[in-house]
């Protein structure tokens, strides 16, 4: 039964990372992501990472998502029809994609790793006090770098924001 869960998240998160690229509405493209990352949040969800999928959905199919369709209206892109050169090259390489999956199933089968059961006595850490166990003792400074160069971004977006403004005005 997990194996049949984890083939329909599969199947679902495919199909609909394949219509974010093909699909040509910048719209549909943006509810298929919004599927997929809730599909994503489900194989986080039978892992037993409830926090992950939280995370997820709040992070992904909340801020992210909204950013990327803020970003899409503030575009107003329009429709380019020289990429339909891409159309062979794409068959080809999915192709080759699908061949790959096919034969690493094959060769190693579906199987699915539980844990074992925890010794008596021993106490288990859950999946939020784990993460933050190696967010912030193994992986201390990436994670400390990342808080700065996101905000080194931010400050360079309300910089740049402000000079159009002050363009725009003077003109």
């Amino acid at each position: 039964m997990p194996t049949l869960i984890f083939l329909y998240f599969a199947a679902i998160i495919v199909v609909t990372a394949a219509l974010v690229v093909a699909l040509r509405n910048p719209i549909y493209s943006a509810l298929s992501l919004l599927v997929m990352f809730f599909h994503v949040a489900g194989l986080y969800v039978t892992l037993h990472a409830e926090f992950l999928a939280a995370i997820q959905i709040i992070v992904y199919a909340g801020a992210i998502l909204v950013l990327y369709l803020f970003v899409v209206m503030l575009l107003n892109v329009k429709r380019d029809d020289r990429y339909n050169r891409q159309g062979p090259v794409a068959l080809f390489l999915g192709a080759v994609l699908l061949t790959e999956v096919v034969l690493l199933t094959a060769s190693h089968g579906l199987t699915v790793a539980s844990p074992g059961p925890a010794a008596d006595g021993e106490r288990v850490a859950g999946n939020t006090e784990a993460i933050g166990e190696v967010l912030y003792s193994t992986y201390l400074f990436p994670f400390e770098m990342a808080s700065l160069i996101l905000l080194a971004a931010m400050i360079g977006a309300v910089i740049l924001s402000k000079k159009d403004i002050m363009e725009s005005k003077s003109s």
